[in-house]
């Protein structure tokens, strides 16, 4: 496996070139919208203070201040870094409707967004976040 080039450019790579850069598991939910298995992410429980980016194409998307605890089974953000850092879909498979969260720079799949959960954050949104899409700049 190849460690992926951090440019712009990555948003232009063929999925061919995205299966030769991202393990099985990275592709599947980055580039083909799957989930990690809850609790079993390695930034579920992560406590330390960074920047949590883009692991296909390493956009920094969400700072550890603004992570929380949501009991969910996945990293859990009231807020991105900055609102165009992240793009949002409809999403209505599994008979609901959900609000899914890409990463703006590449358009992969990150996880979904909630609201009106009655978290006591500043926001009203939980960004649900698969582990695997997450690398981890530490302050």
């Amino acid at each position: 496996m190849t460690e992926p080039t951090r440019t712009s450019q990555a948003a232009e790579r063929s999925e061919q070139q995205w299966q030769e850069i991202l393990s099985p598991a990275e592709y599947a939910v980055l580039r083909k919208g799957g989930t990690e298995r809850p609790f079993t992410g390695e930034y579920t429980d992560h406590t330390a203070t960074g920047v949590y980016s883009c692991r296909a194409c390493g956009a920094e998307l969400f700072r550890s201040e603004t992570k929380f605890d949501a009991h969910c089974g996945w990293p859990a953000f009231y807020a991105p870094l900055a609102e165009d850092r992240v793009r949002y879909i409809e999403d209505r498979t599994l008979g609901m409707v959900r609000t899914e969260v890409r990463c703006a720079a590449c358009d992969s799949h990150l996880g979904h967004v909630f609201y009106g959960e009655g978290f006591s954050t500043p926001t009203d949104a939980r960004f649900c976040i698969n582990s695997i899409c997450l690398d981890f700049d530490e302050a």
